[in-house]
């Protein structure tokens, strides 16, 4: 598989134990299974550095922001985000 995190169980544990992680995949509600699709460790999407300023995505949310691109879904990423610096 491509695209998906993995790191020893030291690193996951140390990443859980500080607040690194700070996306997980999960099931849309009503859906069955993970909502991993790529069998990220721990289903892990996101994660931060350890000064929490620089955020690593593993979705692409900017590819989902207009229908023409097939899908709105990342938009409400950036809208949160906007709401949150504004």
């Amino acid at each position: 598989m491509t695209g998906n995190y993995f790191a020893d169980a030291a690193t996951l544990d140390r990443l859980e134990e500080r607040g690194q992680v700070a996306l997980r995949y999960c099931p849309l509600p009503g859906e069955a299974g993970s909502g991993n699709p790529n069998g990220s460790a721990r289903a892990i999407a996101g994660i931060f550095n350890e000064t929490k300023n620089v955020l690593g995505l593993m979705p692409h949310p900017e590819n989902a922001i207009d229908p023409f691109q097939g899908s709105t879904d990342g938009r409400a990423l950036f809208a949160g985000l906007v709401q949150a610096l504004a």
